[in-house]
């Protein structure tokens, strides 16, 4: 039996295990067939901001629905957003808090769970200039498991593309984010998250999101492979400002 010592297979062992951080960092590197352009300013939010996407989530049999945000409120705490989720798996809603347009003190950066976050996360660094890039580990709370932990966010803001959506066609600079969650137990890595987010001045949102997650089983790499959590895309539909 080969020897675990061995350095050459403590090498192979190291870099199998590396693979889906290393595609993922990858995939991170750019927005593909961008260009670049002028930076982005940060949206001024009024009561009554609507925007409807339609989602598809999933691999073989994707559900589908529809995702409503809507700025509920604006005042001197900050801006509340109620998130509502119409589908075939039934009907949710939460109420985000954010305070500023790029600071998020509660709410979603991975799928539909409300975390809260102490000092708010920098989901957006307005301007947002291509080329520019922000990362921290950031102390939070998921209410949604009641577990306390920190996430690693790392975003950089790419080029301009040009969508048509049935919301209308828009001007949009990408935004890749990276994470890792913390949810790592003893027998697997923590979430690997790959989000691509398309934003729109003139929406003051996105108008596309493509969103990846996976982990890995730990142990011999020979004998575990990659759990894929997230394929999801977000298409704006409608919209309307207060």
């Amino acid at each position: 039996m080969t020897d675990p010592r061995d350095p050459a297979r403590r090498r192979l062992l190291l870099a199998a295990s590396a693979a889906p951080l290393a595609s993922l960092l990858g995939a991170c590197a750019g927005t593909p067939g961008a260009s670049d352009g002028p930076p982005a300013p940060a949206p001024v939010y009024k009561a009554g901001d609507r925007w409807v996407y339609r989602v598809t989530d999933g691999f073989r049999n994707p559900a589908v629905y529809d995702e409503t945000r809507e700025v509920v409120s604006v005042d001197a705490r900050g801006i509340a957003i109620r998130v509502s989720r119409n589908g075939p798996n039934g009907d949710t809603t939460r109420v985000e808090q954010w305070t500023s347009p790029g600071d998020l003190s509660v709410g979603a950066i991975f799928n539909d769970e409300t975390r809260r976050f102490t000092p708010p996360l920098p989901r957006w660094q307005f301007p947002l200039t291509p080329g520019a890039r922000w990362g921290l580990w950031a102390p939070q709370i998921n209410e949604t498991d009641r577990r306390e932990g920190r996430i690693n966010y790392d975003a950089r803001v790419g080029g301009w593309r040009s969508f048509t959506t049935p919301a209308g066609t828009f001007d949009a600079v990408g935004v890749r984010i990276f994470m890792i969650l913390d949810d790592e137990e003893f027998w697997r890595t923590a979430t690997q998250v790959n989000h691509l987010l398309w934003w729109s001045p003139a929406v003051g949102n996105t108008v596309r999101e493509e969103r990846q997650a996976e982990y890995r089983d730990k142990g011999d790499p020979f004998s575990t492979f990659n759990h894929r959590t997230q394929n999801a895309t977000f298409e704006l539909t409608s919209w309307r400002r207060g």
